[in-house]
């Protein structure tokens, strides 16, 4: 029979909750149906497009949509259905790019700052408490006015901004998380806090922020549709979305297809990204 530290050493350590499995589910399923047809326009876009995006046809403007046209044409005389096939590659750049880094950033700080606490911990809070002073979508525009318009620094500025939500969501968890039996039985049995924090805390924390990026990716592409819109994001002759809609809404009493079939396209992949989030957040739910 095994007693005192001999029963310590061999008692189960306590676990971790654990996390519902990936199931398929009738949400993240279409999110990924949409998505996977995205991608696929973006990683292809010869393939599915009629026509050159960026060519002119002057004996063929604001033709509305047609056997030759699918989408119609613009006040150019480019295919609008082209453009769109070729915009979410741009888009979906736009979602990637405005995201992964503040994702990255943003989840990794959080963790650390949580773990350690004191004055780093200190530091983060007040330069988080600094950003959200001030409304995200107008400190946006403001970086990006200062730096010029352009993707490179709509990319510049969102990183700049949207690295607190990342943090806030992952230093909440990793703080709860720290006060978990689990957490406390790795301490006791001499882990190093490398590993207390990237193999039991960050795991059990990310969760949150994972699902987050998802609805985070589809709100990148209406920041960017936006920003193209008013000039300072991605610049003509590019076919992105939100600028193909600036240039058509001088038409839309004669040309409703010039702005109509960008915004569809917009639409769509900020359903697909919601989708995936509600999804993901039923699949990742910790069970019992």
């Amino acid at each position: 029979m095994l007693r005192g530290a001999d029963a310590a050493a061999t008692a189960p350590l306590p676990v971790s909750p654990t996390r519902g499995r990936l199931r398929p589910r009738p949400t993240l399923l279409a999110g990924l149906a949409i998505l996977g047809v995205l991608i696929f326009a973006a990683l292809f876009p010869a393939v599915v497009a009629t026509h050159s995006p960026t060519d002119f046809d002057y004996a063929a403007i604001l033709k509305p949509p047609s056997a030759a046209h699918l989408f119609g044409t613009d006040n150019f005389g480019r295919d609008v259905y082209s453009r769109v096939v070729y915009g979410a590659r741009i888009d979906l750049q736009i979602a990637l790019f405005t995201t992964l880094f503040p994702f990255v950033f943003g989840s990794l700080t959080g963790a650390l700052t949580a773990f350690t606490g004191g004055w780093p911990d200190a530091v983060f809070g007040r330069l988080a408490d600094l950003v959200v002073v001030f409304p995200f979508l107008v400190l946006v525009i403001a970086i990006v006015a200062v730096l010029g318009p352009g993707l490179l620094n709509l990319y510049l500025a969102v990183s700049a901004v949207g690295w607190v939500t990342y943090w806030r969501l992952v230093r909440g968890e990793v703080l709860a998380q720290k006060r978990a039996e689990y957490a406390q039985a790795a301490r006791v049995m001499g882990y190093s806090s490398a590993r207390t924090l990237l193999r039991h805390l960050l795991p059990n924390a990310i969760t949150p922020a994972i699902v987050y990026l998802m609805t985070d990716m589809s709100l990148g592409i209406l920041l960017g549709a936006s920003l193209g819109y008013l000039g300072l994001g991605a610049q003509p002759p590019t076919p992105e979305w939100g600028v193909m809609v600036a240039d058509g809404k001088n038409f839309m009493a004669s040309a409703w297809w010039v702005s109509t079939f960008p915004g569809l396209a917009l639409t769509l992949a900020g359903v697909g990204f919601s989708l995936i989030g509600d999804g993901l957040a039923d699949a990742l739910r910790p069970r019992s």
